[in-house]
């Protein structure tokens, strides 16, 4: 089970990186891309739906129901919040605003475990080292120049939050649904939203668009579905801290592929995240 959320963190780093090429190169609105994108999310769930469908009465009690409908909101929330400072942004630069997210995630976690203390774990053997791994980071990831905040990186730290709220929400109904089952609802959700709310042209998304799009679909199914999996069997708090390697795929993949320079600080953070992946899995 501790294999799901890392291959989860690779399938995040090269997500990023095929996102960020879709909205760098291709004119392709905000807007019509969330409807696209989560069109080819549910698109790609389709065919394993049969397989892995399956939810109990719970999940139908009211405030189960009004928790999901938060879970969409601020989905919607953090997904426009992040396509807009993507589509205007390095990735690189953007890294210190997302990883604000491991970070929320965490100390939302503690937060709910005062309410929720049977859901959320407060082990400290855990706990110290993802915010180690989420420190190293930050070093790696903040320069001067990145103290000056542009509108593109308020957008990023706002979609950091705001995925890391809609995740610990999550963990408050995910058992009452299959990992597959409840990512298929929230996806749903959020594509209904886009096709009554969104103008859309179509038209505007060429083939090669089109084709990478679908392609993320199942990178997407397959890192949201290893996460949830991860809460279920790990916990929020160990299973962030292994997506935490998520960041040094993205590193790794941003030099290959988009030419984008890494320096000592992220090697020393990719060693730094590594080793407290390993303390945790090993200690």
């Amino acid at each position: 089970m501790i294999y799901l959320p890392v291959l989860g963190a690779l399938a995040l780093g090269v997500g990023t990186i095929i996102q960020k090429t879709i909205l760098n190169k291709r004119k392709i609105d905000i807007k019509l891309y969330q409807t696209i994108e989560f069109l080819a999310i549910v698109g790609a769930m389709l065919p394993f739906i049969y397989f892995f469908w399956g939810f109990n009465s719970e999940a139908f009690e009211l405030k189960n129901i009004f928790i999901l409908v938060l879970v969409i909101g601020f989905s919607i929330i953090a997904n426009l919040f992040v396509f807009y400072s993507m589509k205007w942004e390095k990735v690189t630069r953007l890294e210190p605003a997302k990883i604000l997210e491991p970070l929320f995630t965490v100390l939302l976690a503690i937060v709910f475990s005062f309410f929720f203390s049977e859901m959320f774990e407060r082990e400290l053997h855990v706990i110290i080292p993802t915010i180690i791994a989420v420190g190293a980071l930050l070093f790696a990831n903040v320069r001067k120049h990145h103290l000056r905040f542009n509108k593109y990186m308020i957008a990023a730290v706002l979609g950091s939050f705001f995925f890391a709220l809609e995740l610990v929400l999550s963990k408050l109904i995910l058992n009452f649904y299959s990992p597959m089952t409840f990512y298929l609802f929230r996806c749903v959700g959020i594509l209904a939203f886009s096709l009554i709310f969104f103008k859309h042209k179509f038209s505007n998304v060429d083939k090669k668009s089109a084709w990478l799009v679908g392609i993320l679909g199942f990178v997407w199914v397959t890192y949201r579905v290893f996460v949830y999996y991860g809460y279920l069997m790990l916990g929020v708090t160990f299973t962030t801290l292994l997506i935490l390697l998520g960041p040094v795929f993205v590193y790794l993949f941003a030099w290959i592929f988009l030419k984008e320079k890494i320096n000592w600080r992220n090697i020393i953070a990719s060693v730094v995240i590594v080793a407290s992946v390993l303390y945790v899995v090993l200690g």
